[in-house]
């Protein structure tokens, strides 16, 4: 078998276990909390956002930014634990290669 072929082979081999990591990556659930469980956010390892749920009791009309604060540090909480997750994942794929952002994970 010619190096070529062995290559091609190889790569072939890496292009899927990359869309099994993809595909595990979309099907994983993360959720996080802030203000104590005060508003919940599920987001998947792809950093699709499923759900954000806000405890009606802590809902003030009064205190509009208190509320938009807890929102966007569960946001925030939620895009670093699921990139934390795909890191982790695709780092079983690539090892230690330092790819370029935007290389398809």
């Amino acid at each position: 078998m010619s190096k070529l072929n062995k290559f091609m082979k190889q790569a072939q081999k890496v292009q899927q276990r990359m869309e099994n990591i993809q595909k595990e990556l979309a099907d994983s659930l993360i959720e996080v909390e802030a203000g104590g469980g005060a508003v919940s956010i599920t987001i998947g390892g792809d950093q699709v956002f499923h759900t954000i749920k806000i405890k009606p009791e802590i809902v003030d009309k009064n205190d509009v930014e208190g509320l938009e604060d807890l929102i966007l540090t569960a946001v925030n909480q939620a895009v670093t634990e699921s990139k934390k997750y795909a890191d982790e994942r695709t780092k079983e794929l690539t090892g230690d290669i330092n790819l370029p952002e935007g290389l398809g994970f």
